[in-house]
């Protein structure tokens, strides 16, 4: 089944040019770790980011001196937009809303009386800038954790439509919002509720999950089971790392759900067992090298690498192109039907042959 014919309905909200929500492409967020006021280092991550594929990317603005950076991001020709993280001083949402960032988060019960709110969400409807709810099991009101006795997934959605209840009590709506906790499992509970009982786009990560393996998994996990849910507007994979390893995660999500479109090439491939005849590991890592090289990964086809002619045409059925070894030799096939017997060492010039025609053939 195709993504969004499961997929939760939910209004769109317009970050820049980039849509989060309705039928739009699940969008990849990441997040500086510069020193947003080092004008020289922010500009050059945001333009790796934006470079790797990044769709909206969040810097931390605990200033109104940091503020400012934005102008000479948006002045040096940055096209992705950029948000604002902000704590507490409603004041320095004002300023950013004024700059021009082109979303605000920020927590409207942490920033005081309602006429702060109210002067927060007047700013932003004047600029067309939309604002995103961030609560995480570290950031729950007294009262909210009072009444649950710890941060559960119950508590956690309790706080998040809290939040987006006192933007609605100032008509505005124009709101992202993100339920994120370490706990995978409390982080897939919430989120699951919470698209239950709003119908605001929903920001998707695993906070704190760390580096490495380990977040990844934790991320994959966490953000996966929600969007084979249908769950899922926009995402982030939370890394202890450089912010492009973010990206490169997130595409790998994407690929293993199988959302169609995003993220260029799937590539399956089997384990290997007694019946492998070729040397399938080595030539699966060759295959991904020379996809990187040739420019193709951005191709949007599954290419299948299977070990054995046994069940390799049946287990690959769906992917577009693929090879099933044999002792020397492999067989090529495409959507599950044999094309020819082809020598090992030229599996894979063939397989990027295809792909180039399969290219060629969408783009027609």
């Amino acid at each position: 089944m195709k993504y969004n014919e499961i997929r939760r309905q939910c209004r769109a909200v317009r970050v820049g040019e980039t849509l989060i929500g309705g039928n739009a492409p699940i969008a990849i967020q990441s997040m500086t770790n510069t020193d947003t006021a080092d004008v020289d280092a922010t500009l050059e991550q945001v333009k790796r980011l934006e470079a790797a594929g990044c769709d909206i990317v969040r810097v931390s603005v605990p200033t109104i001196e940091s503020a400012v950076a934005i102008l000479a991001i948006k002045n040096a020709g940055v096209r992705i937009p950029i948000v604002a993280d902000i704590h507490y001083d409603y004041r320095i949402a004002l300023r950013c809303a004024e700059l021009g960032f082109d979303k605000i988060r920020i927590n409207p019960g942490n920033i005081g009386q309602d006429d702060r709110v109210k002067a927060v969400c007047d700013a932003c409807r004047r600029k067309h800038i939309p604002i995103r709810i961030g609560v995480n099991s570290g950031s729950l009101e007294r009262h909210i954790l009072a009444k649950h006795g710890a941060p559960t997934a119950e508590a956690l959605c309790e706080s998040a439509l809290y939040h987006a209840s006192l933007l609605e009590k100032f008509d505005f709506e124009d709101t992202v919002i993100s339920i994120k906790a370490s706990t995978v499992s409390e982080m897939i509970r919430a989120n699951r509720i919470l698209a239950q009982s709003c119908s605001y786009p929903l920001h998707l990560g695993v906070t704190e999950a760390g580096g490495g393996n380990r977040g990844l998994i934790k991320s994959a996990v966490g953000i996966g089971s929600l969007l084979c849910d249908g769950i899922g507007d926009t995402i982030r994979v939370s890394l202890t790392d450089d912010p492009l390893e973010e990206i490169d995660a997130a595409k790998q999500i994407l690929r293993a759900v199988g959302i169609e479109g995003q993220c260029g090439m799937d590539i399956v491939s089997c384990p290997t067992c007694s019946r492998t005849k070729i040397d399938l590991i080595p030539l699966v890592k060759r295959f991904e090298e020379a996809v990187d090289k040739a420019g193709l990964a951005s191709v949007p086809v599954k290419v299948a690498l299977m070990g054995c002619p046994v069940n390799g045409p049946g287990e690959a059925r769906e992917a577009d192109v693929g090879i099933a070894g044999g002792r020397g030799e492999a067989v090529l096939f495409r959507r599950g039907e044999i094309i020819e017997k082809i020598p090992e060492e030229q599996v894979i010039d063939r397989l990027l042959h295809e792909i180039r025609l399969l290219r060629k053939e969408m783009n027609a």
